[in-house]
């Protein structure tokens, strides 16, 4: 059993590490989307809520590299191939999604909808989330992706047919984004501290 408890490598808990920084990241950028639509009208508290929670990610990351080491640096090779593939299928991933949000603002741009920038921008993050779901083998990508992509096509939707005004549709997607990404990373801190339980004690406590 006690073998059992080293078998989660180090780069497991750094990719977590790495994933909670990226979501602090695009969890501020898609809070100030939002508090840019609503234009002061919330009295800074969305900005504010989605801050703490950017601020809080940041503090796990730090926390979750500083105890890396704590972790065995060696895997085995299946794991090896294993991270490699996967690594290899999330660059690409991560470059399908630049190159489609490249794409798709050029696109609304030029059939004369730059209203439609955010949203499908927001819709081209929320697809880039299948991919991942099927790479990692995680249920909550698919969940986030649906979420995402319901925000996403929602906002385009309400801006077409003038339902909300630009500011709203600002406020709309950027806090629907918002809630993705922060509900990811809360995801992986209780996936960072559910690896740090299968610490020894005698490892965990050095």
């Amino acid at each position: 059993m006690s073998n059992e408890k080293h078998l989660i490598p180090r780069i497991a808990i750094q990719s977590i590490a790495t994933g909670l920084l990226m979501m602090a990241f695009f969890t501020a950028i898609w809070a100030i989307i939002a508090h840019a639509g609503l234009d002061g009208r919330d009295d800074n508290i969305e900005i504010i809520m989605f801050g703490i929670l950017a601020a809080a990610f940041v503090v796990k990351a730090i926390y979750f590299f500083s105890v890396a080491k704590r972790f065995p640096k060696n895997t085995s090779e299946a794991d090896n191939k294993r991270g490699k593939k996967e690594g290899m299928w999330f660059g690409i991933i991560f470059g399908g999604e630049g190159l489609g949000i490249f794409i798709a603002i050029n696109v609304v741009n030029n059939i004369g909808h730059p209203d439609l920038v955010i949203p499908a921008i927001a819709l081209v993050v929320a697809l880039h989330f299948y991919p991942l779901g099927w790479i990692f083998k995680r249920a909550i990508d698919y969940y986030l992706a649906t979420w995402a992509t319901i925000i996403a096509v929602s906002g385009i939707v309400f801006t077409l047919n003038h339902s909300l005004s630009q500011n709203n549709m600002l406020a709309f997607v950027g806090t629907g984004l918002a809630v993705a990404t922060s509900s990811y990373g809360i995801y992986m801190v209780f996936t960072g501290r559910r690896m740090m339980d299968k610490l020894p004690v005698e490892v965990g406590q050095s």
